[in-house]
């Protein structure tokens, strides 16, 4: 058996073994200088990451707020007059444009009807020629009042408690860019709903001066006054923060001019773009609010998910306590309404 055992000699286990720690030392000093690399970046990462601010200065003045509103013009009283029974156009005593009183005689027909306008208004079209002749109800002459418009506007759900019948309002022709003093005259309170939004219509109406060359059908915006507020400390929207709990607040230096402290304040109202500071500021006060996080190189943006999310998220946490706070404040004027809200 001895002899038979020495025709085959061992395996050379040292060899494979020497390899295997080779391998390992290897791996080992690869992990440490990813390890070394990726703290060398972190923290170049880290060093690179500017946060800045941009200041804004606390002023006096006067903020309103209002609710706006599409709509289109469309005629109150119009009329068309046809004829009874068969007969011929004897006379045309009006031609088209022509503005006509109540009780004109508008056109006689050879059967003996006369035709005439039962409001003021203005001859919009003639259908016939005289000597026509015509069948029964067919459409002679039409009639309209274009110096009593109405628009009918869609007030959504949010907005119809801040509307009521009696409210002032201003309609501006968008095209003609003429604005016409008015009130809410009729606001029909049950809904038709658009998605699962419920929607409201009221009606406006507006006397139109010869000449202004204002018509059914174009467009115009109706606007709503809410709140105002005149002789109060105002400030930029964009210069307010907010914290978890939607309280705004303002960053300001601290005595020595090197640290940005919290300082809370009361809002009053706001149009969207400045907003009435109640407490915490005064006239000409400067504060602050967190602009941007800036990084220095592209490399930075690739690793910043990875290191630098922590400011990044901070800034975009402020922005949606932000847009929590409008939606929270939006019935109290604050936010925009789905009219579209506005405001000086």
């Amino acid at each position: 058996m001895s002899e038979s055992a020495s025709l085959y000699p061992a395996k050379p286990v040292r060899k494979k073994k020497r390899h295997l720690v080779r391998r390992i030392i290897l791996w080992l000093v690869f992990l440490l200088v990813l390890t070394f690399g990726g703290l060398y970046a972190y923290s170049r990462l880290k060093s690179e990451y500017t946060i800045t601010y941009d200041s804004y200065s606390a002023s006096r003045g006067s903020i309103s707020n209002s609710l706006s509103f599409s709509g289109s013009l469309q005629l109150v009283t119009s009329s068309t007059y046809s004829n009874a029974s068969s007969a011929t156009v004897r006379s045309i005593y009006v031609t088209e444009g022509e503005s006509v009183s109540s009780g004109k005689r508008l056109m006689r027909l050879s059967n003996g009807e006369t035709v005439k306008a039962e409001f003021n208004g203005t001859v919009n079209t003639i259908s016939v020629e005289e000597g026509d002749e015509v069948q029964p109800n067919t459409s002679l002459i039409q009639v309209a009042d274009f110096s009593r418009l109405k628009t009918t506007i869609r007030i959504d759900e949010y907005d119809i408690a801040s509307v009521h019948v009696g409210d002032s309002c201003t309609v501006t022709a968008t095209a003609a860019e003429k604005s016409y003093t008015s009130t809410i005259s009729s606001i029909n309170y049950i809904s038709s709903s658009q998605g699962n939004v419920a929607y409201y219509t009221g009606t406006v109406y507006i006397d139109v001066q010869p000449g202004d060359s204002i018509y059914p059908g174009m467009q115009v915006t109706v606007t709503v006054p809410q709140e105002q507020a005149e002789d109060v400390v105002i400030l930029k929207m964009d210069a307010l923060s907010f914290t978890n709990e939607n309280t705004a607040f303002v960053y300001r230096l601290d005595a020595d001019g090197s640290t940005m402290i919290e300082t809370p304040v009361t809002v009053g109202v706001s149009n969207g773009n400045y907003v009435e500071i109640k407490e915490g500021l005064s006239e000409g006060d400067e504060v602050f609010a967190v602009a941007k996080t800036e990084t220095v190189s592209a490399m930075t943006s690739i690793f910043s998910s990875m290191f630098g999310g922590q400011q990044i998220n901070n800034r975009d946490r402020n922005t949606q306590r932000n847009n929590n706070w409008n939606n929270t404040n939006r019935s109290n004027g604050y936010g925009n309404g789905t009219g579209g809200r506005g405001g000086n």
